[in-house]
């Protein structure tokens, strides 16, 4: 059984708040399950690793939850956030906290290619 969750948002519509929130979501109760997790932002997505983004895109009208919330609630369960590098220079070093580390291609495709990773990609 696979003991990684590699999660690759990378085609997601970063305005779109209920198309970036079920990879959150999925990768939070993996965290649950004791699964190592990663979600490497990337492409148009890397705007949600900016400072300010993620913040000001609701994912829940009625209770005013953003898309930040999610994930900070994500990293609390335990979910590593990753940002390529082309995303920081395109979109800028001003980082939201839960960002761990800025990673490469290779660093995507070694940890893809993994017999022991499962990767999503949304």
């Amino acid at each position: 059984m696979s003991k990684k969750l590699l999660i690759v948002l990378a085609n997601s519509d970063p305005a779109n708040a209920a198309e970036i929130g079920a990879p959150l979501f999925q990768a939070t109760v993996a965290a649950a399950m004791s699964y190592d997790v990663e979600i490497v932002i990337t492409g148009n997505v890397g705007l949600l690793a900016s400072v300010g983004h993620a913040a000001g895109l609701e994912i829940n009208h009625e209770t005013h939850r953003t898309v930040y919330d999610v994930i900070k609630e994500a990293h609390k369960a335990g979910v590593v956030f990753k940002v390529c590098a082309p995303s920081v220079q395109i979109y800028g070093d001003d980082l939201i906290a839960e960002i761990d580390e800025s990673v490469g291609s290779a660093y995507v495709v070694s940890e893809a290619m993994d017999d022991d990773t499962v990767t999503f990609t949304y």
